[in-house]
């Protein structure tokens, strides 16, 4: 046990995510941080001064691409007002209560599915797929984790830094059979949507896909595989890039999410950097060509 300790922390993005963790980096200036954060993700040094890939670009958007409605945007929970603004109510998944304590939650006044997520964070997710199964204490540890979390720190996304931490409860979404929501990630640049990012990303065995905006498969990967069986076309595929399109308007990149369920859009999220930035992709020609697609000044 104490070799595969010691084998973790020699490994430089082991040892780094350790530190992080520890907090030792909770002071360290956000450009520094940043430097240090990506050579341990990457492997690579960060170079700001002319960034040339998607992922460097990203780093410096963090930087110094800083606009006030960003932090709406980036809010769980004030997000569906930005996006029921721009492209109307009904792509808004609907909320079913915002508190600002766990206590605060009056369970009985849920229906029997839903879903609770904290405003400010990533991850800290509970499916309730029947209350009769929920064990609330769980369910209480890992909100009030979520709650605590800075998810600013993390990977020093500007637009968390000012979010209010608080709780809210959506309506259960359920697309088929096998629990996992399909999701349609549009990848924006100035308004302009690139590529379509498909994924079960939380399925057991996740997988992802890219696409064209004439749904032509790329040959590319991020994260997890491509599936072997590419998935079909969304039949509102076209207004799906409408809204990503209306969404994305003003901003050099954000990838816009959306579910597609029994016929219907929904505006997933807003996301500003696509793993923090410090997803690996192959082949390297895309990170230099969607790189290429933000321009910086």
């Amino acid at each position: 046990m104490l070799e595969k300790i010691r084998r973790y922390i020699s490994d430089k993005e082991c040892r780094f995510m350790f530190h992080k963790r520890l907090g030792l980096y909770n002071h360290m200036p956000d450009k520094a941080f940043l430097k240090l954060a990506y050579k341990a993700h990457m492997g690579s040094e960060l170079h700001l001064d002319h960034p040339i890939t998607f992922n460097e670009k990203l780093q410096w958007l963090k930087l110094y691409d800083r606009k006030p409605e960003y932090t709406k945007m980036a809010d769980k929970y004030e997000a569906k007002e930005y996006i029921a603004d721009k492209i109307g109510a009904e792509y808004v998944i609907p909320t079913l209560g915002v508190w600002n304590k766990f206590e605060e939650i009056d369970f009985d006044k849920l229906p029997n599915q839903f879903v609770l997520k904290c405003t400010h964070d990533s991850g800290g997710l509970v499916l309730c797929k029947d209350k009769k199964d929920l064990d609330i204490e769980a369910c209480r540890k890992k909100i009030e984790r979520s709650l605590r979390a800075n998810y600013y720190l993390n990977g020093r996304e500007w637009p968390y830094k000012n979010v209010k931490p608080r709780i809210i409860a959506e309506k259960y979404m359920f697309e088929d059979n096998t629990g996992w929501l399909t999701d349609y990630k549009f990848f924006c640049f100035h308004g302009v949507p690139k590529i379509l990012y498909v994924s079960k990303d939380k399925a057991e065995f996740p997988t992802t896909d890219f696409f064209d905006m004439d749904y032509n498969r790329l040959h590319m990967r991020m994260k997890d595989p491509n599936s072997q069986v590419p998935p079909p076309k969304p039949d509102q595929f076209e207004t799906m890039k409408e809204l990503a399109e209306k969404l994305s308007e003003g901003i050099p990149h954000i990838r816009v999410d959306f579910y597609y369920i029994q016929n219907r859009i929904y505006v997933g999220e807003l996301t500003f950097y696509h793993y923090s930035g410090f997803a690996k992709i192959q082949p390297e020609e895309w990170a230099i060509k969607m790189g290429d697609w933000i321009q910086i000044h």
